[in-house]
């Protein structure tokens, strides 16, 4: 029996174990209602999408990114979630738009025994707003909207009645540009409204409309802190507010349309935004942990019940357009190729756009969408939540890097530091990189892709 005959012996054996687990797991799950990989009413309403197409990162093994350098890279990322306490990992990159290396580290559910796997989703928290960022400037590329339309007033994009109850003459003035690039005004010295949701909910108890319109109804009874377009502040609630934007200038909701018209052309099938509670999660997303003695919160719903933060302390769909989606790290690699600039793939935005998103003298200080970027053509995204940390760089010798992890820190300034060292390292200590591209040869495999992710949750 040769090499490539005994792998393929060695795939059936997993399968046929596999298969168990997967009927009987997705029984449980449709027991509960749940669907498995596609679409769930997580936010109680339905999707108009029914779609039955699955992701190839479920076909992916670790064992598929078998090149002889890789070994560099597998020391490195073994190192830093052994020294960092990280419960899991997941790590893609893309070589000239060609997928040459997916693999998982340490546990996706360490309660069951599940080892991280290419196709296993993470949530993305904050590398969601280049998602948001991209759909915005899709749009305006198409003229369903100006980057300079105004947002609230008679005239704005959100001129609804129940928006127009401001004190502050200045939201008049407030645009879609700021809010891509985080000086529409708002500041974060008072907090985050996204992440306080459990007050604005109990202030805005009997409020009409769903959440995130009650906090946009919140926010505009306040002040803003600035001139809109004269000061940059980070802002997750601009982000969110993009995301009610696409939905009045499409008529869909936000996911649908993000979708419909920005994944699926690219070929992307199992990304979503994400759910707030563990038994809510998709088959094939990790559990999600939190640094050792983390304390209990109050629960977003405002009902006053302590839950772990990861797990009811964070309203996730309401953060959706700024920090909720969840994707595994091959497809959010192929995303990247689609908004990168280089030409092996054809990117999905014009040339000039997907480069002024990551130039701070045409997007300004705040860029859209990315978080930064430097005069060597290296743009980056980070992402932080409770039981996540998150990071993606697009490097100018053709490299693309999503990393994706399960488990938070203290110091997320310095795991993403850390992060930023072992990429570049790995990058100039490889000197051989594959020609073979995982994207099209995990799309041709005929194994069905369900097959290859455990469905293993007593929990439910």
């Amino acid at each position: 029996m040769d090499s490539a005959e005994a792998l393929r012996h060695v795939k059936k054996i997993k399968l046929m174990k596999f298969r168990f687990l997967i009927f009987s797991g997705l029984m449980v799950l449709f027991f509960f209602g749940e669907i498995a990989i596609s679409f769930s009413d997580k936010t109680n309403r339905n999707s108009i999408i029914n779609d039955e197409n699955l992701s190839f990162a479920l076909n992916l093994e670790n064992s598929d990114s078998h090149f002889e350098q890789a070994i560099y890279i597998d020391k490195l990322f073994e190192s830093f979630i052994e020294h960092y306490n990280i419960k899991g990992a997941s790590v893609s990159i893309t070589k000239d738009e060609k997928l040459i290396y997916a693999k998982g580290f340490g546990m996706a559910n360490e309660e069951t025994g599940q080892s991280v796997q290419p196709g296993h989703l993470f949530r993305l928290a904050s590398v969601s707003k280049l998602i948001t960022a991209v759909a915005v400037i899709h749009m305006a590329e198409n003229n369903i909207l100006s980057l300079d339309d105004k947002v609230f007033g008679k005239e704005g994009i959100l001129n609804d009645e129940i928006y127009l109850d401001f004190k502050d003459k200045r939201f008049d003035e407030v645009s879609v540009r700021q809010l891509l690039n985080h000086t529409a005004g708002w500041s974060r010295r008072s907090g985050d409204p996204l992440f306080n949701s459990d007050i604005i909910n109990r202030k805005m108890k009997n409020a009409p409309g769903d959440d995130l319109e009650k906090l946009i109804r919140y926010e505009l009874k306040k002040n803003l802190y600035y001139n809109p377009g004269t000061e940059y502040s980070y802002s997750n609630l601009g982000y969110a507010i993009l995301g009610k934007i696409i939905e009045k200038k499409s008529g869909l909701y936000y996911e649908d349309y993000v979708v419909m018209n920005v994944l699926k052309p690219m070929g992307i099938n199992d990304m979503h935004i994400g759910s707030s509670l563990y038994h809510e999660k998709l088959p094939n997303e990790v559990r999600y942990y939190e640094p050792a003695g983390s304390s209990q919160c109050l629960a977003f719903d405002g009902s006053g019940r302590m839950v772990p933060k990861s797990y009811g302390g964070n309203n996730i769909p309401l953060i959706g357009p700024a920090g909720g989606w969840v994707a595994s790290s091959p497809e959010l690699a192929k995303f990247l190729c689609s908004i990168d600039g280089f030409n092996n793939v054809p990117d999905f935005l014009d040339s000039t756009s997907v480069y002024n998103m990551a130039d701070p003298k045409s997007a300004g200080k705040g860029l859209f969408g990315w978080r930064g970027s430097d005069q060597h053509g290296t743009w980056w995204r980070t992402g932080s939540l409770s039981g996540t940390s998150t990071f993606v760089v697009r490097m100018e010798n053709g490299l693309n890097w999503v990393v994706l992890l399960n488990t938070s820190s203290y110091k997320r300034t310095r795991i993403h530091n850390k992060l930023s060292k072992i990429i570049f390292a790995a990058s100039y200590r490889v000197k051989e990189w594959p020609e073979y591209n995982l994207f099209t040869s995990m799309e041709n495999n005929n194994v069905n892709p369900i097959e290859k992710i455990p469905v293993k949750n007593p929990e439910l």
